[in-house]
C-alpha cells in the first residue's frame, strides 16, 4: 500500500527559466520607474496587461521577442505582436537602434526598451537624448545589496538575517557590485559549502565577504556613438519627434509631403535626358580607335 503511495506521488514540476537573449540584446529597462504595484497596467485590455506583467518581471537581457513570448504564453505570435504595438501605442515600449563602438569593433546593436510607467512622445525624446529630466528621478527605498542580504533565507534558510544585520552587511556587499560582481556570484560565494550547522549567520557572511572579495576589475571601454528610434509597424529608424506613439508618419495613415529639391539642383525627370544627351554626343570606341590609328599613320 505504501509502494502504491510512493510511486502515485506526482513528481515535481521543473519550471524552466525565461531564455535571455544574445549579449548586448533583449529587454532594457527604462530608468526612474515607479515602484511595481497591483494596478500599474489597470488601463490596459486584458491582454496587454497580461502581457505587460511578464515582461515587467524579467530580467533584463531577456529575450522579448515574438516568436520566444509566443512559447512562453498562451497567446499566438499574430496576437503578441499586436499587443506590443499596442504596449508601445500606450507608452511602456519602444524599440531602437544603438551604434556601440568599441576599440575592436562598431555595430548596430537592437534596444527594446520597457517602463511599467507608462511615458509620453516627449519623455521618450529626452530618454533618447540622455537627458531625461532629474525631478522624476526617485531613489529606491532599498538598495540592491540590502535586497539580496534581505532574500538571502529563501536560498540558503540557515543565512536568514535580520534587518539590522542586513544594513550592517549592506556596505560590504555594496563594494563587490562595486567591483563587478553579479548577484549570482555573491550568492555562490555566501552559500556554497555551508558549515553544518550555521551558529552565527551574520559573522559568516562577514567573513565570506571580507575573505572572497574580488580584484578591480576595470569595465572594458564602451562608447556609444548613436542611438535612434524605429517604427514599431515598418522598422524604419527616425527621430523620436517623426515617431510619435512609436510609428513613422506612413505607418499612422498620414500623408508624407516630398521633400523639395535644393535651389539649382536638377529635377529627377531631367536627369535621365541629360544623361541621354551626353551619351549620344559621344564617339564610340571604335570610331576613336580609327581616328587614332590616323593620326599615328599621318605623323609617320
Amino acid at each position: 500500500m505504501a509502494v502504491d503511495q510512493l510511486s502515485a506521488a506526482p513528481s515535481p514540476v521543473h519550471v524552466l527559466p525565461h531564455p535571455m537573449a544574445n549579449p548586448g540584446y533583449g529587454k532594457r529597462s527604462a530608468p526612474d520607474q515607479r515602484p511595481r504595484g497591483e494596478r500599474d497596467f489597470s488601463h490596459l485590455p486584458p491582454r496587454e496587461a497580461a502581457v505587460a506583467a511578464y515582461i515587467d518581471r524579467l530580467p533584463d537581457g531577456s529575450d522579448i521577442s515574438v516568436k520566444t513570448l509566443a512559447k512562453w504564453l498562451p497567446y499566438g505570435q499574430c496576437a503578441l505582436r499586436t499587443a506590443l504595438n499596442r504596449l508601445q501605442a500606450a507608452g511602456h515600449l519602444r524599440r531602437g537602434s544603438e551604434c556601440v563602438a568599441t576599440d575592436e569593433v562598431l555595430l548596430w546593436v537592437t534596444r527594446t526598451f520597457f517602463s511599467r510607467t507608462a511615458r509620453d512622445d516627449d519623455w521618450w525624446a529626452a530618454f533618447i537624448r540622455g537627458d531625461v529630466p532629474q525631478e522624476t528621478r526617485r531613489q529606491p527605498t532599498r538598495s540592491r545589496a540590502f535586497v539580496l542580504l534581505a532574500a538571502l533565507g529563501r536560498t540558503a534558510p540557515a543565512l536568514s538575517l535580520s534587518a539590522a544585520e542586513c544594513a550592517s552587511l549592506e556596505p560590504q556587499v555594496g563594494e563587490w557590485f562595486d567591483r563587478g560582481a553579479t548577484e549570482a556570484q555573491l550568492l555562490r560565494a555566501l552559500t556554497d559549502g555551508l558549515p553544518v550547522p550555521v551558529h552565527h549567520a551574520a559573522s559568516l557572511i562577514r567573513r565570506r565577504l571580507t575573505d572572497k572579495l574580488p580584484p578591480h576589475r576595470p569595465a572594458p571601454e564602451r562608447r556609444t556613438g548613436l542611438l535612434t528610434l524605429e517604427c514599431g509597424e515598418c522598422r524604419a529608424p527616425g527621430s523620436p519627434e517623426a515617431l510619435r506613439g512609436g510609428l513613422c508618419a506612413p505607418c499612422r495613415g498620414e500623408a508624407v509631403n516630398a521633400h523639395p529639391c535644393p535651389p539649382g539642383a536638377v529635377p529627377t525627370e531631367d536627369v535621365r535626358q541629360r544623361v541621354a544627351v551626353v551619351r549620344a554626343g559621344l564617339v564610340p570606341r571604335s570610331e576613336r580607335t580609327e581616328r587614332a590609328r590616323g593620326v599615328r599613320r599621318s605623323r609617320r
